[in-house]
C-alpha cells in the first residue's frame, strides 16, 4: 500500500522508537480463510489481487496457532482480547445448554465476555469506534456504532432484531445512505457480505470510526457446504476479495495513516462422517430420554464444537460419574469407528486454555465432525451432510488461520512466520496506542 513518504518514514521512525500512537485501525475477519489460500494463490488458481497487497506491502503470518476449541466465537474473541476461551469466557459458539431449551442459541452477548477488548483499548486511546457483525458483539461496550451480529430463526423479524440492538438509528441510516435494507442476521453469503460491506464503507466514509471492525461471513459458510478448496469456495473469496479491496479504498481515503489488518478465525478440512457421542451417552444411561424423546436429564453432556467436544458432567466433583464417563470414552477411543484422535482431561484442558467446566475433551480425526443431538435413534457415525469443518485441536495444521497486516510503520513484504493468535490483539492494541495488560502473549515485533 502506498504513503505518502514522509509521513510513513516519521511514523516507522516513531514505532522503532517504542512511541505510543493512536494510529486509526481497521480490522476485517474473513471467517475460514486459509493463509495459503493467499500466500500460495496463484498456485491454487486463485486472483485475489486486493489480499496479495498485504503479502506484498505489508507483513503476514505464515499460519496462526489458534485456540481450543477452533470455531468462530472463542476465536474471534481472543482475536479481540489477547486471552484464551478460559480466560474470556466464550468456550464454544453455542451455549452450555443440556436439556435443549435454547433453540440453538450463540453466545451473541457481550456480557459474556469477560476480558477487556480492542474495542475499549481504542475508546480509552480517544479513537471512536465501529462495528459490522462481529461476533459477541450484542451490547458490546465502548463501541461509538455497532451492528451486531445475533440472529434467531432465519425469519424476517430477524433484521428487526439487529435494528432494535444496533446504535440507535444507525441501521436506519445507512440504510438510506446506501440506498439498500441491511442484511438478515443469519443471512451468511455473499449477498450479506456484499451489504455489510456497503455499509461499512458507508461507516467509514460518513463516520469516520478510529477502529472499525468488520466481519465476512459467506466464505465459512460455503466451505461447509462444498468443502475448502472447491470451486464455490474459491469463487467467493475472489470476491470477498473485491469487498476488501473497497474497504481498503475507503480506509486510506478517511484516514491516510490508517493501519489495516485482515484475520481469520480457522482453518477448514474435508469431512466425511459425523460421530454422534450422544448414541453411546444414552446407552450409557449418562443421557435419559423422554417418551417424547427429548433430553429430560444428563449427568455428562457431549457439547461438540466442529471437530472436537466439550464434555461437561452435571456434578464434576462426583468421582464415580467421572471415573463412568472416562469408561465410556476409554471403551470409544479404541474403537476405530469413533473416529477419536485424543482424549484429555483436567491439566491438559486447563494448559490449552479451553473450557474450565470441561472434565473432558474429546479431538475427533481430521474427516469426523462432532454431531448435535437430533433424536435418540441416530446411530453413532452416520454419513456427513456438510463437507467442510473445523474446530479440530489447534495443533492441527489445517486449523491454522490468517493474521496479514499493513500500512505506516509495517515494513513491505515481512514474513512473521508462525504466530499465536493470542498476540494479535496486543499488537493492534500497541498500534492505538494503547494496552491489553492481561493478554498473554506479547505484541508482535515487525523488525526494523
Amino acid at each position: 500500500m502506498r504513503r505518502a513518504l514522509p509521513l510513513a518514514v516519521a511514523l516507522f521512525a516513531a514505532s522503532l522508537a517504542g512511541e505510543a500512537r493512536a494510529a486509526p485501525v481497521l480490522l476485517i475477519s474473513i471467517d475460514g480463510l486459509r493463509p495459503a489460500d493467499v500466500l500460495e494463490a496463484e498456485a491454487r488458481g486463485l486472483q485475489v489481487s486486493n489480499l496479495r497487497r498485504f503479502v506484498e506491502d505489508g507483513a503476514y503470518a505464515t499460519g496462526v496457532v489458534g485456540v481450543l476449541p477452533s470455531v468462530t466465537y472463542p476465536s474471534h474473541t481472543t482475536l479481540m482480547t489477547g486471552v484464551p476461551p478460559a480466560v474470556h469466557g466464550i468456550v464454544n459458539n453455542t451455549t452450555y445448554d443440556p436439556l435443549q431449551i435454547n433453540q440453538g442459541g450463540w453466545f451473541w452477548y457481550a456480557e459474556d465476555n469477560k476480558a477487556r477488548t480492542l474495542w475499549d483499548v481504542a475508546h480509552d486511546a480517544g479513537l471512536s469506534t465501529g462495528n459490522v457483525h462481529w461476533p459477541v458483539s450484542v451490547a458490546a461496550k465502548n463501541v461509538t456504532w455497532n451492528l451486531p451480529q445475533i440472529w434467531r430463526t432465519g425469519h424476517e423479524d430477524d433484521r428487526k432484531l439487529v435494528k432494535a440492538l444496533a446504535t440507535p438509528g444507525l441501521v436506519e441510516d445507512l440504510e438510506s445512505e446506501t440506498g439498500m435494507p441491511y442484511a438478515d442476521g443469519k443471512s451468511e453469503d455473499l449477498t450479506g457480505d456484499r451489504i455489510r460491506s456497503s455499509f461499512a464503507e458507508g461507516l467509514i466514509m460518513t463516520r469516520r470510526p478510529g477502529f472499525l471492525t468488520v466481519y465476512f461471513s459467506a466464505l465459512d459458510h460455503i466451505e461447509h457446504e462444498s468443502g475448502p478448496g472447491s470451486p464455490q469456495a474459491k469463487a467467493a473469496l475472489e470476491q470477498i476479495d473485491n469487498y476488501v479491496g473497497d474497504l481498503i479504498a475507503a480506509e486510506t481515503k478517511a484516514h491516510p495513516d490508517a493501519v489495516i489488518a485482515l484475520v481469520s478465525d480457522h482453518g477448514f478440512a474435508p469431512v466425511d462422517t459425523v460421530i454422534n457421542l450422544y448414541r453411546p451417552f444414552i446407552d450409557a444411561g449418562l443421557v435419559t430420554l423422554g417418551p417424547d424423546g427429548k433430553i429430560t436429564s444428563a449427568d455428562a453432556t457431549p457439547w461438540g464444537s466442529g471437530g472436537s467436544f466439550a464434555i461437561r458432567l452435571a456434578r464434576p466433583d462426583d468421582a464415580a460419574l467421572k471415573a463412568k464417563v472416562k469408561a465410556v470414552l476409554d471403551k470409544l477411543a479404541a474403537d476405530p469407528a469413533a473416529r477419536i484422535a485424543r482424549v484429555i482431561e483436567g491439566p491438559e484442558i486447563a494448559k490449552a486454555g479451553a473450557n474450565p467446566e470441561a472434565s473432558f475433551y474429546v479431538n475427533l480425526k481430521i474427516g469426523a465432525v462432532a454431531g448435535p443431538f437430533v433424536n435418540g435413534s441416530l446411530p453413532l457415525a452416520f454419513p456427513s451432510p456438510v463437507k467442510g469443518m473445523h474446530g479440530y485441536f489447534p495443533a492441527a495444521p489445517e486449523m491454522r488461520s490468517t493474521f496479514m497486516i499493513m500500512g505506516p510503520g509495517i515494513p513491505a513484504g515481512r514474513s512473521l512466520g508462525e504466530v499465536d493468535m493470542r498476540s494479535i490483539a496486543p499488537t493492534l492494541a500497541k498500534l492505538m496506542g494503547g494496552t491489553l495488560p492481561d493478554a498473554e502473549m506479547p505484541a508482535i515485533s515487525f523488525g526494523k
